[in-house]
């Protein structure tokens, strides 16, 4: 058995009483009382087995005050300088594809002393909806803004804010959940025009399932947020004259406030990581972002640090997008690997491909021969019988003709393993 410090110790159980005593209640599987998010009641039904829905794995199982920030004691952390041996292992992983693919891994098992591996790191590329965690930064900043000393009033705003999908979702393929709590019902749907949600199940759709749908209207009201302050959330009426009647200039400069400004005020390179525009194409013909969106591995990286830190606007915005982030949706690409089943993985992905006619190839989801985006965002905290495992990392790919959601998966568990050989933990 592998002996750890005292302080990895006294760390491993910890992890390890907190899940035995949560398998029936986890986060955000608990989380409706505190945040009023319907689909993690039907979520938690479903994993006690009185709901027909997907149970989730072991890792999906903490509570909310265990899915918490854990670099809080170490706000002057910065990433150390890149690990050779490290560094060749990752790009060893990467077979013949190499120059498909940039990584970007920070292993924090021993905090005294973390390990930073690279690969094409400041290689930039549109990672599609990763940039959702933009969006949700943009509006905790002006959430923050509005009510700096307030987060009672903020969590108000959150879990009391009913907003109406309006024209800005039209239209996404991506289907959300809403469970009916009287009736026990869960439906499964596209979101439609009078859809309603609370502010913060907008944020979960947007995040769990990736809602295209959701990320607009929450970009719609992130910028509501920014202009009427206090008086926010205005009518209906008052958003449709709102942005039908402002200048387009003035819709551009007030969505670059919302969602770019605070790529910088929070320490980060608007050169490196922005979202450009709406995610739905209402959104853009409603609002022009004023630009296309990119990011890289190492900045996206950076991003996570200062998460962890409660440094991505402040402590509060840093842990409600932590927990926001939790994988307890179903599990897929990078975060479906078998391998992190027992793991905590907070997570974001996101994809675009493209295809033209070539003989002899048939094209297919994440299997484009023109482009072939795929990106990944995780953090992987795994259990004391597991190693106590704590790692963050970036992947973002573009490797043609290949299933790229299956290559994550793979790769995912090719880094696994190799962080548990780096920190000697035995696996069956």
């Amino acid at each position: 058995m592998k002996q750890y410090k005292k302080m990895h110790i006294v760390t491993a159980l910890i992890f390890l009483l907190a899940l035995s005593s949560t398998m029936a209640h986890a986060y955000p599987l608990d989380g409706y009382a505190d945040t009023g998010i319907r689909r993690t009641e039907g979520a938690r039904l479903a994993n006690q087995g009185i709901i027909a829905d997907v149970k989730q794995p072991p890792g999906a199982l903490l509570t909310t005050k265990q899915v918490d920030l854990r670099l809080l004691e170490h706000g002057n952390f910065q990433i150390p300088s890149p690990d050779p041996g490290l560094s060749a292992q990752i790009t060893s992983l990467l077979g013949k594809h190499t120059n498909e693919y940039s990584v970007a891994l920070l292993d924090l098992t021993d905090i005294a002393s973390p390990r930073y591996a690279v690969h094409r790191g400041d290689h930039k590329q549109n990672v599609g909806s990763v940039g959702k965690i933009l969006v949700a930064l943009g509006f905790f900043q002006a959430l923050a803004d509005t009510w700096p000393d307030d987060t009672a009033q903020r969590i108000g705003v959150l879990k009391n804010t009913l907003v109406t999908a309006d024209k800005f979702s039209q239209s996404d393929h991506h289907t959300i959940r809403i469970f009916d709590i009287e009736n026990k019902k869960l439906t499964r749907k596209t979101m439609q025009i009078g859809d309603q949600g609370s502010q913060w199940e907008f944020l979960d759709w947007m995040l769990s399932v990736s809602s295209n749908a959701a990320a607009a209207m929450n970009q719609r009201q992130g910028m509501l947020l920014t202009h009427y302050g206090k008086d926010f959330q205005p009518s209906e009426k008052e958003i449709r004259r709102f942005f039908k009647e402002t200048p387009a200039k003035e819709k551009t400069a007030l969505y670059q406030k919302t969602f770019w400004d605070p790529v910088t005020r929070n320490g980060l390179d608007l050169e490196q990581m922005r979202q450009g525009s709406f995610f739905t194409r209402e959104g853009k013909r409603l609002v022009n972002g004023g630009g296309n969106s990119y990011a890289t591995a190492n900045q996206l990286l950076e991003l996570l640090i200062k998460m962890e830190q409660g440094q991505l606007v402040d402590e509060f915005s840093s842990r409600q997008l932590k927990r926001l982030l939790y994988m307890t949706e179903r599990r897929i690409r990078y975060a479906s690997a078998p391998a992190l089943a027992n793991s905590a993985v907070y997570f974001k992905s996101g994809s675009l491909y493209k295809c033209k006619k070539e003989e002899g190839f048939k094209c297919g989801a994440y299997k484009g021969n023109v482009r072939n985006y795929m990106n990944s965002v995780a953090i992987v905290e795994s259990p004391p019988e597991e190693g106590s495992l704590y790692y963050m990392v970036i992947v973002i790919s573009n490797v043609l003709r290949q299933n790229s959601a299956v290559e994550h998966q793979t790769l995912a568990t090719r880094i696994h393993r190799l962080m548990q050989k780096e920190h000697s933990v035995t696996t069956q």
